[in-house]
């Protein structure tokens, strides 16, 4: 076959199915590696399936609907059939379109939502775990665009050349198929880890859902539909009663309650000295601060931004935080100038609001939503008042006697104390999630003290900072010991994997201490979990460091929403393959101290009386982990 490329020829739909039947397991593959690793492992694997099986002609040939179907291959590549190459491109085109984030001003396309079909009711599926190679190149993969995913996987994968690649991505839609491929050449090829069971789709495992929930979740759809009869019954026939909007006002009417919420007269003002007669110490008991706090002109358009936020609002949420207009009155914070804009806060009981707009009178404003329903006196020990220039100003509460800011990453480093204007507003600290320098070289954060009380608390890119803790999950303390200190040093920069995720506090557990082969040293494994304000979606990472790296610990397992390594299932099981000085390799594992004993199987076999486990392996081994409770009960490894 000439090396040239010939003319695009029409692809008949029996030809398409018949490709992809024959190479579904390879298209959902390339599916899922091109796919965002934010949606989460379940949602990927059902999304990785719906793709492949919409990517079907509409109608009997191509050229009836006008698609565009790419032209025969070089005889070099391995798939040359134009059904599979059509098939394929669909795919691409849709897993690069999924992959986009909503947007407000633009049109949601289907590839976007998760799929209708297929479908599965009360099961979380993913595929079966790879070894430490797979889950350091998934992460690499994740911080790659769509379009240079889709570039890694057709060389790796599919064993294309540049110029195809090239036409592939054009194809299916990259926008600058040049820049997708400089930026595939950033991860080193590892080809043959495309092929491992971590990324196949068609092999998978399944675990149920958090069952608990999913009762009360019966139960509220049963009380919903009973209501929904009772309302039907009491509305009548149509003519009857109510009908269309009923009895509601009309939109934006001059409705009184509505208004209230909206008046600045109305807006609830706590004294400055009420918080030391209340029983309560949350935001509740805040008093408004600020030299902005009677202006009313200021307060009225920030209440309407809340309400109506115009085009012109960049307007962000925490996952699980309603953005809509407030309930009733709601309590007013702050009011003040901070950096180059006027920041207002308000507190409505479920949420802290921030409104901010130029002080320079520029257009455009910023409305951020925070839940923080169920707040103590630690976690509402301060709030975000500002960032700018990669720094971040917090706003203390009335109780906090002194503020100061530590670096993680310098656990004998003495904290600095920071200045406070009258109104609490500290000066700008670094910001670890903003910073402008690359790498994890600083870990700032805020440390408070309220009456006898320490509390040590991160920015995680969110209105709300988290609460750091230490200790074994029912038994955590503030980060002020200087065990905690080291062991939050090891484990800092791996905040990342939550931020912006509503998250309320992290507790880092060191559960266990290995001995390592060969006369090592030993090895440290710590749970980091973080629990989140809307009570759900919580995150566990297990992570490793030997004794004497220089680097802090490497993650060994993640998982979302499982109950391990907090306080209603305190244990939690990990492994990794691990290289010695000598060059060969281990396969280690841990659990918590209630595992009586380990074993893996599959490629690599051993079992091990006791919470430790090191079994010799080859390069890129890959073995299942499980282990036995001291009551019998068998456990599977955090995923």
């Amino acid at each position: 076959m000439s090396t040239q490329e010939l003319a695009p020829a029409p692809v008949d739909v029996e030809h398409a199915e018949a490709a992809l039947v024959e190479h579904y397991p390879r298209l959902v593959r390339i599916a899922y590696l091109v796919l965002p690793a934010s949606l989460g492992r379940n949602r990927r694997v059902l999304t990785a399936h719906a793709l492949v099986q919409r990517s079907l002609p509409r109608r009997r040939t191509s050229t009836a609907s006008g698609a565009v179907v790419p032209g025969a291959r070089r005889a070099s590549e391995d798939a040359v059939d134009p059904g599979y190459a059509y098939v394929r491109g669909e795919v691409l085109r849709q897993a690069l379109v999924a992959g986009l984030p909503l947007r407000r001003r633009a049109l949601p396309r289907r590839a976007q939502f998760p799929p209708l079909l297929p479908h599965v009711w009360g099961l979380r599926l993913f595929p079966r775990a790879g070894g430490a190679d797979e889950l350091a190149l998934d992460q690499r993969l994740s911080a790659l665009s769509g379009p240079a995913r889709a570039a890694y996987v057709l060389r790796g994968l599919e064993r294309q050349g540049d110029p195809e690649v090239l036409r592939a991505l054009a194809a299916a839609g990259a926008a600058d198929p040049a820049a997708a491929l400089r930026e595939a050449d950033g991860v080193e090829a590892q080809n043959a880890l495309l092929d491992s069971p971590e990324f196949d789709p068609c092999s998978l495992q399944a675990r149920p859902t958090d069952l608990m929930r999913r009762r009360q979740h019966g139960r509220a759809a049963l009380a919903a539909a009973a209501a929904v009869l009772v309302c039907g019954a009491l509305l009548g026939p149509p003519g009857v009663g109510w009908g269309g909007n009923g009895a509601a006002a009309p939109s934006y009417a001059r409705n009184p309650a509505a208004e209230a919420a909206l008046d600045p007269a109305g807006l609830k003002r706590v004294g400055p000295a009420d918080w030391r007669s209340s029983a309560r110490t949350d935001f509740s008991v805040w008093p408004a601060r600020g030299e902005l706090a009677g202006d009313s002109a200021l307060l009225r358009r920030a209440l309407a931004v809340w309400a109506r936020p115009g085009p012109d609002v960049r307007a962000s949420a925490t996952p699980g935080t309603p953005p809509g207009p407030p309930m009733g009155p709601a309590q007013l914070l702050f009011a003040g100038r901070v950096d180059a804009a006027r920041v207002v806060l308000f507190h409505d009981g479920l949420r802290v609001v921030r409104y901010a707009e130029p002080a320079d009178g520029g257009d455009g404003a910023a409305l951020d939503f925070a839940r923080t329903d169920g707040a103590d006196e630690a976690g509402s020990a301060a709030l975000v008042v500002s960032r700018a220039a990669g720094n971040v100003r917090y706003l203390t509460a009335p109780w906090v006697t002194e503020a100061a800011v530590r670096d993680l990453l310098a656990p004998g480093g003495a904290a600095r104390t920071l200045a406070r204007d009258g109104y609490g507003v500290t000066e700008p600290i670094p910001s670890p999630v903003t910073a402008r320098t690359p790498g994890c070289a600083r870990w700032s954060v805020l440390q408070v003290r309220d009456g006898g009380a320490v509390r040590v608390l991160s920015d995680l890119g969110e209105l709300a900072p988290a609460r750091l803790t230490s200790g074994p999950p029912g038994h955590t303390a503030d980060v002020t010991g200087a065990a905690a200190r080291e062991r939050w040093a090891r484990v800092a920069c791996q905040l990342g994997a939550v931020r912006s995720h509503g998250v309320r506090s992290v507790n880092a557990w060191a559960y266990a201490t290995q001995r390592l082969p060969e006369g090592a040293g030993s090895a440290e494994w710590v749970c980091a979990r973080a629990e989140t304000w809307r009570g759900t979606g919580s995150r566990s990472l297990a992570l490793f460091r030997a004794a004497g790296t220089m680097r802090g610990a490497v993650l060994a397992a993640r998982s979302e929403g499982s109950p391990a390594c907090g306080p209603r299932e305190p244990r939690v099981l990990a492994g990794v393959v691990w290289q010695a000085r000598s060059g060969g390799w281990w396969v280690l594992a841990a659990g918590s101290e209630d595992v009586a004993s380990l074993e893996v199987t599959g490629a690599v076999r051993g079992r091990a009386e006791g919470h430790v486990l090191a079994v010799r392996a080859a390069r890129g081994s890959r073995a299942d982990l499980s282990g036995t409770l001291e009551d019998g009960t068998r456990v599977g490894a955090l995923r």
